[in-house]
């Protein structure tokens, strides 16, 4: 029997990738997505690859840049947690209901 490949649209790759990068654990943030881990690393090395070829001819960091830096990488964990909240509201309230009944 032919099993098929899962599909994953870009913006589900792209906030992998955030995600595993924000929190700095690929397995768990892997396991949590319900994806391997080998999927989320090539999924990484592109991004990476492709932010390498983008980024030509940056400037070196003074600490004021780094400061910024780690700040802009804890509003994207906090927005991507938060996407991902949200998305599971979403999920949980469309089922029949048996989640939320009281």
């Amino acid at each position: 029997m032919k099993t098929s490949r899962r599909q994953y649209d870009e913006e589900f790759k792209r906030m992998a990738v955030e995600l595993s990068l924000a929190k700095d654990s690929l397995k768990t943030t892997a396991e949590e997505l319900g994806i391997t881990p080998q999927i989320l690393t090539r999924w990484r090395r592109e991004r990476l690859s492709t932010q390498k070829a983008n980024a030509s001819g940056r400037v070196g960091s003074s600490q004021e840049q780094q400061e910024i830096l780690r700040l802009k990488k804890e509003l994207k964990q906090a927005e991507l947690e938060r996407d991902i909240l949200k998305k599971a509201v979403s999920i949980f309230s469309r089922s029949d209901g048996t989640f939320f009944n009281s």
